[in-house]
């Protein structure tokens, strides 16, 4: 199975050099239960095959993107283009849901 999510700073991510094409953001809170089941579900979907890569952020700490995208819960999965987000999930229904998210 695939190792368990980068976790990175808010302040790293907006720092960071040239971005991917395509990636994912994935925003938890460190107590949430709701949070670390998602995240199971989640490195079950990236290790199915090759996906886009994914960072996990405690929205505790990112409050300038938490409020430039404006997430109003966690766990929050956004999938971005160019830097840009064009989805935001709420619900990870399902391994399969995420894996079609999150597929080269």
């Amino acid at each position: 199975m695939t190792a368990t999510l980068c976790e990175i700073t808010e302040q790293a991510w907006l720092e960071r050099g040239e971005a991917p094409d395509r990636e994912a953001l994935f925003f938890v809170t460190t107590l949430c239960g709701t949070c670390q089941l998602a995240e199971k579900m989640l490195n079950i979907a990236r290790a199915s095959g090759p996906c886009i890569p994914v960072s996990k952020l405690n929205i505790n700490y990112a409050q300038k993107l938490r409020e430039e995208w404006r997430i109003s819960s966690v766990p929050c999965l956004i999938v971005l283009e160019d830097g840009r987000p064009v989805r935001q999930e709420y619900a990870m229904r399902s391994v399969v849901d995420l894996r079609d998210w999150l597929k080269i």
